[in-house]
């Protein structure tokens, strides 16, 4: 089998080499040339462009998109769509809102490609050791490219949601529980190290990792995080987000159901930017932990 590959940042390059070394034929192409390059080095075959990729293929072409949400996505389809054909399929494994993938997967219906929405979940760790994958789009278009999410997910990490939309729906409120599990963590942690006691916080972390009904992988992170620095002083307790747990707040009041845990941990957020408590700082770390991003305290 053998894809295109459109995207190789930090969450891209590790599922493109992971999909390579299963002896997945990859030609992978990104805007920052130095990445192209590292895949080069990696075994893979690089691309010029979008162009290039898209003359590389056989027929029945399938290309996989790690693009940001919005309008980076809109434009490479708009590049790519004029140099597919019929049967052609586009894979979108980023994190973008579910009604863009309904609308991007009507569009593309109508010139005969297919759409497939692939909420990846499971961060740095999971793009290399195996993800979470949630994937929405039609019964045989599925079907054609699950060697490819079976080589990704670990195993039962697997799930066809339903038609096109529905994997990026269900990633979206995977994120916005995560918010809520975050968020509780931090301000547990925050309370703890203002008790009075002289907590040992990482042991407790490592604690409650083992047999407590809390025990998580978000909790190993926890320890993880406070063995490096206990009193989380290299973090900035700025916690950014990236729009899922927003799009599951926006859902909620649509769909007029109570999420206010949810809903919460976004406001948090957001007056995390006006703050830098050591609650903050214990998310900002998780976030680090688990998804590379950047907190380091300024």
């Amino acid at each position: 089998m053998e894809a295109g590959f459109i995207g190789l940042g930090k969450m891209g390059f590790p599922l493109a080499k992971k999909l390579l070394q299963a002896g997945i034929k990859i030609i992978a192409w990104d805007h920052d040339k130095n990445a192209v390059d590292k895949f080069r080095t990696a075994g893979g075959i690089g691309a010029d462009g979008p162009e290039e990729i898209t003359t590389s293929l056989g027929k029945k072409r399938v290309i996989w998109l790690m693009v940001p949400a919005g309008n980076a996505i809109d434009g490479i389809l708009d590049t790519l769509t004029p140099l597919l054909e019929e049967g052609d399929i586009i894979i979108d494994g980023g994190n973008s809102f579910y009604k863009d993938s309904v609308r991007r997967a009507h569009q593309l219906a109508a010139k005969g490609i297919h759409f497939i929405d692939c909420g990846t979940s499971g961060g740095l760790l999971g793009a290399e050791e195996g993800a979470c994958l949630m994937v929405g789009g039609e019964n045989e278009t599925v079907a054609h490219c699950e060697p490819l999410f079976r080589i990704l997910a670990l195993e039962n990490g697997y799930f066809h949601c339903g038609p096109a939309g529905s994997g990026h729906f269900v990633k979206m409120i995977h994120n916005g529980i995560e918010y809520g599990m975050m968020q509780a963590i931090g301000e547990g942690f925050d309370l703890m190290q203002h008790s009075g006691f002289d907590l040992n916080l990482k042991k407790i972390a490592r604690l409650w990792s083992h047999g407590s009904v809390i025990r998580s992988w978000l909790m190993d992170l926890t320890g993880d995080a406070l063995e490096r620095d206990p009193d989380m002083v290299s973090h900035h307790g700025v916690i950014q987000h990236s729009g899922e747990g927003k799009w599951a707040a926006q859902t909620a009041l649509e769909f007029e159901i109570p999420a206010p845990v949810i809903t919460h941990s976004l406001l948090a957020r957001f007056s995390s930017l006006q703050s830098n408590s050591f609650g903050a700082r214990i998310v900002a770390a998780l976030r680090k932990e688990f998804g590379g991003h950047n907190t380091i305290n300024p």
